[in-house]
């Protein structure tokens, strides 16, 4: 297992925005794309996932000192420091199980399609670390390593399932063909999704309320931007660049920033928000022909599977207005919800502008209604926080464990949103045998048949 664990560590070196596009380039290239077309095809998905990162470097480097200075100048006090993702990644590529994820997921993929028990062709290997993080927690706990890759297993099956049934909705409300997400963080919340948009449309005074950015942007780019005062001030409020701004000067204020500091963190934030939907664009425009070549390779050799998508993260997606101004809102709410949640000692940071990510599909299943993805994103974000808090000392000490560098802090640390997420936190107590989360096995069965229906009801509406 050490070479294969050599290997790993050699291939997981590379930036997702490397290793993917090459995987991508391979692929396309054994399936005989030309050359050109291929290295095109990978070149801009490289591009588009890089612009994504750079614009994410450059937005935490801009909100993270005004939210602790926001700590400071309130006078509150958060233990728990939030440091984002890449300590949990550092988790549990160092595991056990790790060397073993990509040969269990590559096979059970390959069995699943040719079996037909799902319709994505899962390609984001980077991010099968998701799957394996909890099986990691697992091993750590429970010192019992097959129980940790049946963990890891069983919620890697569930995030294929739930990509087979988002992938209408990323068609038919994203605009992008060809696809699904696989990203367990991103679409792992969809059967509380579709329940409660179900909720939704049976309250008659709620069910009239539409706020989509998406729809506005659309209309103003099919009227010409239109002159009417009404389409001008329509055209503002699906802007994200104006979110953006907002939110900055909104964040701005509570720091204390003088003039000159509050109108630079609003043009910073302004520029995120412009700047992310052309690296989402170029994502999907390099997905989409390896996408339908995989898929006449596939269906020549297993035949009638004309449905099948590749698996992604939510990179293609984040040229959707409706998603971004969800993601925007939900940061300021984030901060207050950390200040009243009891028994919260997590202050969202690191993973503060994941929001706009995690919530994507979400925004997708709500026919990129904000307002709806608002208001199902509260009771989301506060558990994310008791979650996080609740896992930060386990979280600590294994990322202690490897080695990973806390520049200083000797407190307890977590992630906001993957370290609060809520499959790995129900998948670790159920593998566990805790009787509340054995008891919801129905429920969580019921919900999943659910999602299931409401996806092939959308598939077959015109």
């Amino acid at each position: 297992m050490e070479p294969l664990q050599t290997i790993l560590d050699y291939l997981f070196s590379f930036k997702a925005y490397v290793m993917l596009p090459l995987i991508i380039l391979v692929i396309a290239l054994a399936g005989g794309m030309k050359p050109g077309a291929a290295f095109m095809s990978a070149l801009k998905i490289a591009v588009g996932f890089a612009g994504v990162f750079i614009v994410f470097d450059f937005f935490v480097a801009s909100i993270g000192p005004a939210v602790e200075r926001i700590v400071v100048v309130r006078g509150f006090g958060f233990p728990v420091l939030d440091v984002g993702w890449p300590p949990l990644a550092a988790i549990t590529w160092a595991s056990p199980i790790a060397p073993l994820t990509i040969p269990i997921f590559l096979l059970l993929n390959v069995a699943m399609l040719a079996t037909r028990t799902t319709d994505t062709i899962n390609l984001d290997i980077w991010n099968y670390w998701h799957y394996a993080l909890v099986g990691t927690l697992i091993l750590n706990t429970t010192r019992s390593f097959w129980l940790g890759i049946v963990t890891t297993v069983l919620i890697g099956i569930y995030s294929i399932k739930m990509a087979d049934w988002n992938g209408i909705y990323v068609e038919r409300r994203a605009g992008i063909k060809g696809i699904s997400i696989t990203t367990v963080s991103i679409n792992g919340l969809m059967p509380y999704a579709v329940l409660v948009d179900a909720l939704f449309e049976r309250i008659p005074g709620l069910r009239a309320i539409d706020y989509n950015p998406q729809a506005i942007a659309e209309r103003s780019h099919r009227h010409g931007g239109g002159t009417r005062r009404t389409t001008a001030l329509l055209d503002l409020a699906g802007e994200p660049m104006i979110i953006g701004s907002v939110v900055g000067l909104f964040l701005g204020v509570l720091a204390g920033y003088e003039l000159r500091e509050l109108l630079e963190l609003a043009v910073h934030i302004a520029a995120v928000m412009f700047l992310l939907p052309p690296c989402g664009k170029l994502i999907g425009e390099g997905i989409e022909p390896v996408s339908l070549k995989l898929k006449r390779i596939i269906t020549a050799r297993i035949g009638g599977r004309d449905d099948l998508r590749v698996g992604m993260d939510s990179g293609p997606l984040l040229q959707n207005r409706s998603i971004l101004v969800t993601g925007m809102i939900l940061m300021p709410l984030s901060l207050g919800l950390a200040f009243v949640i009891p028994g919260n000692r997590t202050l969202p940071l690191g993973d503060l502008p994941n929001l706009i990510s995690v919530f994507a599909v979400i925004v997708l299943i709500f026919r990129n209604n904000v307002f709806r993805a608002v208001v199902a994103g509260v009771p989301i974000v506060a558990t994310y926080l008791s979650i996080a808090s609740h896992f930060a000392e386990l979280y600590t000490r294994m990322a202690r464990d490897v080695g990973f560098d806390f520049a200083g802090h000797r407190g307890p640390i977590t992630a906001f949103t993957d370290g609060g997420n809520h499959l790995r936190f129900y998948f670790y107590y159920l593998l566990r045998g805790n009787g509340v989360a054995l008891a919801t096995i129905p429920i969580v069965l019921v919900l999943m048949w659910y999602t299931r229906r409401c996806s092939r009801r959308l598939s077959k509406a015109e």
